[in-house]
């Protein structure tokens, strides 16, 4: 059962899954080659300024972007529930992400990273994008996640804060995935007020990046 609504540019889908209801906007391209499927972090919403841009810009080039708010934030809950919980809130959106018939990069940010790498080859995505993966929670590396990412199975992107406390660049194992620093970037890509680039700058080497990487994938 779904249900949806169009304002302009947008559309909204609600979709049933076994952990609840979830919610997908949709940012349509006009002549779309893939879908791009991004969720939010355990601790924000599809408002992340990442995310955000990423909407307002991949559909000129060919990407149908759909963010995607897991069943617990749907449901106002403040925390995020256990990872299986989570993975399997996004096996139940994915008929809904496929249903146009394109390939689809499933993606998002924080956690909604993990859920990407945890779960890209069980259901046939396309490619994984990861912004802002936690390597590890901040200050124990030690409690490292990298076999999810490493694990992930096909075409990885992975976009990093360069001051992420969750993970620096500099961390991160070899493998085979790309990766991409935003330079003075915090987990939410932040970047302090003295940093050489402004917000808007930081922001651009997202959105450059993606563009690049996803007109890359055959």
């Amino acid at each position: 059962m779904t249900h949806v609504t169009k304002t302009a540019g947008t559309t909204t889908e609600t979709v049933e899954t076994d952990a609840g209801t979830a919610r997908i906007t949709w940012h349509a391209a006009k002549k779309a080659r893939l879908v791009l499927a991004v969720s939010h972090g355990a601790g924000g919403g599809i408002e992340a300024r990442d995310l955000k841009a990423l909407a307002e810009v991949l559909p000129a080039h060919g990407v149908t972007v759909a963010r995607v708010e897991q069943p617990w934030r749907v449901a106002g809950k403040k925390l995020a529930p256990a990872p299986k919980t989570l993975d399997t809130g996004w096996r139940g959106l994915w008929s809904a992400l496929a249903r146009p018939g394109l390939p689809v990069v499933s993606g998002g940010r924080s956690a909604g990273a993990r859920v990407a790498c945890r779960t890209a080859t069980e259901l046939g995505a396309h490619a994984v994008l990861a912004l802002s993966f936690p390597l590890h929670p901040p200050g124990k590396p030690e409690k490292s996640r990298a076999e999810e990412l490493l694990g992930s199975g096909v075409p990885t992107l992975v976009v990093q804060g360069g001051n992420d406390p969750f993970g620096k660049p500099e961390e991160f194992p070899e493998g085979p995935y790309r990766l991409v620093e935003v330079p003075y970037g915090d987990h939410g890509f932040a970047v302090p007020k003295r940093a050489e680039i402004s917000q808007e700058e930081a922001v651009a080497v997202i959105t450059d990046a993606v563009v690049e990487w996803t007109g890359s994938l055959g």
